[in-house]
């Protein structure tokens, strides 16, 4: 199942404002030998926006951002860029190609990578002063930039320290300092937050939040779904090389999945008791549930139903209510469904291709490995096309009998007995000798 959800042309509303087509992939495929990673990727990025890529390992989500910046060619397809500002009197904004005007486009693009690019043996500036040198930029430009990034990324009291100095929170932030040295248009983000503490995290997705506030546009891939949430305007799943499903949280959540949740919080903490109640009492009302230690959801298609219920069930056990909650699954749960989904039709796939690819085993073997009620089966398969071949001989038999009557009716008017008369008076002679002899 595919969805491609439909956007104004060039542009789509965002926080009630209209935003700017400003780049766009088309037909992108890239092979490894005989490894096909991207098989058609489609993707718009709109002007200010944070779009989140996400799918499993080796979906192919890092081999998409290098193809994207211009790090890679792709096979087929293209990448366009807004190069130029759009001017509304003179026609359509100009889209450039990214592979065929590198110079140019590496002026839009910060690129952050999951693995850290800076030198362990220069320090905090030093790193952001090399980084600002690559794109020619003037001193003074460098200078005001880097206080500025040193502040936003609470880098100061370490701009001193060595690159292997560092802790991972600060590393991460290092890295993103310098894809911003020359104030890109569009930052890209490959796993911004691996292997950090969810303290550190919260720490670069609100980093993220204020980059976004100054209109630069994030691109930027995890595989920590719930943070994404938090911080993304679209999101594009990537599936099979390709962009499974791309919308808001909200559209994509709509989308793949049909049940609600009914989320409890309980004064008294009984929730493996109403659990256990609901099972009883109502379980046609929730598809399933899950009781923790603090809280207890119910997955329905009949929200308002199952809620009334736990309500009764609570107030059966004399449990007080502290907190019930209708809402959608939560991203993690969908991204979970369709890759199951996903799983099985795989699975399907490979038993078919292994069933196809077994030798044909000899009659005797297959014979043995047989049960009674298969071999039994087996035979009477064989019976039936005996059965048409008899009825198909009795068919001729009739046909032939036309022939023997042309020649009796020929020995008649020859003068001579047909051979039924003949057998019929032999038949008759036999009789009354058979009298005579009896003495009747």
């Amino acid at each position: 199942m595919s969805l491609v959800f439909t956007i104004l042309r060039g542009r789509r509303k965002r926080g009630g404002e209209l935003s700017e087509l400003f780049f766009r992939v088309r037909n992108l495929k890239k092979a490894f030998g005989k490894n096909l990673v991207l098989s058609g990727v489609n993707l718009d990025v709109y002007k200010g926006e944070v779009i989140g890529i996400i799918g499993t390992s080796g979906s192919g989500k890092t081999t998409l951002l290098h193809v994207m910046i211009g790090f890679l060619n792709p096979d087929i397809g293209e990448v366009r860029v807004l190069l130029e500002p759009s001017h509304r009197a003179l026609g359509e904004p100009t889209y450039k190609d990214v592979h065929k005007n590198l110079s140019m486009a590496k002026r839009v693009f910060g690129f952050a990578s999951q693995v850290p690019s800076f030198y362990n043996d220069l320090t905090v500036t030093e790193n952001m002063q090399y980084y600002a040198s690559l794109y020619e930029m003037p001193k003074h430009t460098i200078k005001t930039n880097m206080q500025i990034l040193l502040h936003l990324m609470d880098l100061e009291l370490a701009k001193k320290s060595l690159g292997k100095n560092l802790s991972g929170g600060m590393e991460r932030r290092l890295d993103i300092a310098c894809a911003l040295m020359h104030d890109p248009a569009v930052l890209i983000l490959d796993e911004p937050t691996a292997d950090l503490d969810p303290v550190l995290r919260n720490h670069i997705y609100d980093l993220i939040r204020k980059i976004n506030n100054k209109e630069t546009t994030i691109i930027l891939a995890s595989h920590h779904l719930s943070d994404l949430e938090r911080v993304c305007d679209r999101i594009a799943i990537l599936k099979e090389g390709k962009i499974f499903a791309i919308g808001t949280l909200d559209d994509i959540k709509n989308q793949f999945s049909d049940y609600h949740q009914v989320q409890v919080s309980l004064a008294g903490g009984q929730y493996h008791e109403v659990e256990e109640e609901m099972k009883q009492e109502a379980r046609k009302l929730f598809i399933k549930s899950q009781a923790f230690n603090n809280g207890l959801i119910f997955y329905t298609n009949k929200p308002q139903d199952c809620a009334k219920h736990v309500m009764k069930v609570a107030s059966k056990l004399k449990e007080k209510v502290d907190d019930l909650h209708i809402g959608k699954p939560s991203l993690d749960d969908v991204f979970i469904t369709i890759m199951e989904e996903d799983h099985q039709e795989k699975e399907g796939r490979s038993v078919r291709t292994m069933k196809r690819m077994e030798p044909r085993k000899p009659k005797d073997a297959r014979k043995k490995e047989l049960s009674k009620e298969e071999r039994n089966k087996e035979q009477a398969k064989k019976k039936r096309p005996k059965k048409q071949r008899k009825k198909r001989k009795r068919r001729k038999k009739t046909k032939k009998e036309h022939p023997k009557q042309e020649d009796e009716k020929k020995q008649e008017d020859a003068g001579g007995k047909p051979p039924v008369e003949e057998e019929q008076d032999e038949d008759k002679r036999s009789i009354e000798e058979w009298l005579r002899e009896t003495g009747r």
